[in-house]
């Protein structure tokens, strides 16, 4: 990317923040279906986040108030950037949401995978990142039969999850979390990623709007997989708003571009 695209990118990131601040509600999302996109720390829950798109080494901001988070690094008064995505600015704790990428597994993210194998002690689940993930039985919110795993979930079978912890070379998952559990019937899609955040919007207002005008219900795995579930037309449409919110993603009035698609059916 040349420096030109870079600059231009980061006036359209600037520009798209001051018109969200106008244009986008805050909706309450829902636990069961909106994981957290960001994360949000206690300290900074009330203020008003700033984002802006940075490249690896670049000066996001500078002073001895500011703590480097997500893909940052701290250099001496200098908090800089270690991947290419948006920096949030607004708190203490400065991050990067990367743009480009593989999933990478941290505990407490959302997840939805597809088992793969079932063993005497739980189920080995597919959520397309680096290293293995593992359901135990024991992380199941009721009581199952280890001789009968698969009357729960067999091979195949899609599941929403909570990553327990990830140790070298696995990850563990568990579903005593609200919402979780198998996912039946519907459609998955999967996205990059890192343009989970853009598609769960602030508060998550992008996914409640897709979700309201398609008349779907939508659950969003941190991992890129999308699970859909409503009539084939609300699918569809539900589908096509999600992929042009990727397509779309350093766009200025992005909310605007996808209800403009969902009500009139086109861009």
């Amino acid at each position: 990317m040349t420096e030109e695209q870079i600059t231009e990118k980061k006036q359209i990131i600037e520009e798209e923040n001051s018109e969200e601040k106008t244009t986008e509600e805050d909706t309450e999302s829902k636990s069961s279906d909106v994981p957290s996109a960001e994360g949000k720390d206690s300290e900074d829950a009330e203020v008003k986040k700033e984002r802006r798109l940075v490249v690896p080494g670049e000066v996001i901001i500078s002073g001895d108030d500011y703590l480097p988070g997500e893909f940052t690094r701290k250099d001496g008064k200098d908090i800089i950037a270690k991947r290419y995505g948006l920096a949030e600015t607004g708190g203490r704790v400065i991050k990067v949401i990367p743009l480009s990428g593989v999933f990478e597994p941290r505990r407490g993210n959302s997840v939805i995978g597809r088992v793969q194998d079932l063993t005497y002690s739980g189920w080995v689940i597919e959520i397309d990142g680096p290293y293995s993930a593992f359901l135990p039985i024991m992380e199941s919110p009721r009581f199952i039969n280890k001789d009968n795993l698969g009357d729960y979930a067999n091979i195949g079978d899609v599941i929403s999850a909570k990553i327990l912890g990830v140790k070298r070379g696995s990850v563990d998952l568990t579903l005593k979390s609200r919402g979780l559990g198998k996912l039946e019937g519907g459609r998955i899609i999967k996205i990059n990623p890192h343009k989970v955040p853009r598609v769960i919007g602030r508060e998550g207002s992008m996914i409640n709007l897709i979700k309201d005008e398609s008349k779907t219900e939508i659950t969003v795995g941190q991992n890129g997989y999308i699970w859909i579930k409503g009539d084939a037309e609300g699918e569809k449409k539900a589908e096509d708003a999600i992929n042009l919110v990727c397509k779309e993603a350093t766009s200025a009035g992005l909310t605007e571009i996808v209800e403009k698609f969902l009500k009139e059916g086109s861009k």
